[in-house]
């Protein structure tokens, strides 16, 4: 995933804190609250116009222009890359989603103009691209793009809410020291570099399937991917700085592993219960079974 886009999501994850899920907004619409919507188009509005800027004024400022060009990364770090575009693309439609149903718009409006922003907003980043020398539009950006709006939008129509979370969690890989610097030279450069440590799930409550009152509401199980051994976008390098990169095997890992819902913890606190649904943006550490790719079966005691 683009480190800009990534940089991004961290934002967006800290103005998540703030969002609350809407479950009394389903049984009867609420008059528009004017106070709230023009917040919600303001903050919109400058989160989307400092993007650009950073994106034409830092971002871009050491690339040359070119004629508008394509680029296929479809195949790139085993679509790691591809997780994180929907993962974005996610959140941004989530978080304009539901300041749009804070401020009592319709559901209908606002996945119309609320669920979609995650593909409206990441779309001119694409075409950015596109006129840039050593970037190119991606067709398959765009498709994750697209995918991640769909995912909020598809299950509020069917489901009328989330009934499946899309969350990340990263962990410095070993593939890191040994890169000489390739996948960063911190554990906060690798955050953003190596692909390696990161992993995208879906997460589902357990009583939406079992019911069971034995079963803690917050209980939830999550489906994860990732992918190792990548020092490169499309094949490894051999080198960093002069220094020899070890050979070594790409494949991709499948999890299954217990999470936690933290919105369904109660508490009676405002600032914990917006801490609550930041967090449940992020997978939190726990046991977890992998099958990756070369076939291999193995269990972790703690997975981030």
């Amino acid at each position: 995933m683009k480190t800009r886009l990534f940089i991004t999501n961290i934002v967006l994850l800290f103005f998540l804190s703030s969002i609350h899920s809407q479950d009394t907004l389903k049984v009867e619409e609420p008059k528009v609250n004017k106070k709230k919507l023009a917040t919600a188009i303001v903050t919109e509005s400058v989160l989307y116009t400092g993007l650009m800027s950073y994106l034409g004024f830092v971002w871009y400022k050491d690339s040359e222009r070119a004629p508008f060009h394509l680029y296929d990364d479809s195949k790139g770090y085993l679509q790691i890359d591809k997780m994180g575009h929907a993962y974005g693309a996610y959140i941004e439609s989530y978080l304009c989603y539901n300041w749009l149903r804070n401020a009592g718009v319709s559901k209908n409006k606002s996945l119309l103009y609320g669920g979609t922003m995650g593909i409206i907003m990441q779309t001119p980043i694409e075409v950015f691209d596109g006129i840039y020398e050593n970037w190119g539009f991606s067709w398959s950006d765009m498709a994750a793009n697209t995918a991640g709006s769909f995912l909020l939008i598809g299950q509020e129509i069917v489901f009328d809410k989330q009934l499946f979370s899309y969350k990340f969690s990263f962990r410095q890989s070993v593939y890191a020291e040994q890169a000489n610097g390739y996948l960063g030279d911190s554990p906060l450069e690798s955050l953003f570099y190596d692909y390696n440590g990161h992993s995208y799930w879906l997460s589902t409550n357990v009583n939406n399937f079992i019911k069971n009152e034995r079963i803690p509401d917050w209980l939830n199980i999550a489906v994860g991917y990732s992918a190792n051994g990548m020092f490169g976008e499309f094949e490894n390098r051999s080198s960093w700085r002069g220094v020899a990169i070890p050979e070594t095997e790409r494949y991709r890992q499948f999890f299954l592993s217990p999470d936690i819902d933290w919105t369904k913890i109660p508490t009676k606190s405002k600032i914990v219960k917006d801490l609550f649904h930041a967090l449940n943006f992020i997978k939190f550490p726990a046991p977890a079974l992998e099958l990756d790719g070369r076939g291999k079966i193995k269990g972790h005691w703690l997975y981030f």
